[in-house]
């Protein structure tokens, strides 16, 4: 066991897999992080406030929930 040439090969080969370890827990580490941002960009998207085509839109719904309430109800517009 005291053969240079396996201990050399032993310390590659523990070296390769302490190197391809650290670049399967680093991938990983990013992964996460983009999630992270992902779910921080999302949040932010959601609380933004509304934009003027989006209000436009909901006033334009309320008008035809309103006009069809009317309707339901027999009153003529």
């Amino acid at each position: 066991m005291n053969d240079p040439v396996i201990i050399a090969t032993i310390a590659a080969s523990s070296l390769a897999a302490l190197a391809l370890v650290a670049v399967a827990a680093l991938r990983g580490w990013r992964g996460w992080l983009e999630l992270k941002r992902m779910e921080i960009q999302h949040r932010n998207d959601a609380a933004a406030p509304p934009t003027a085509g989006s209000r436009i839109e909901i006033a334009d719904l309320k008008e035809r929930i309103r006009k069809l309430e009317a309707i339901a109800a027999g009153v003529d517009l």
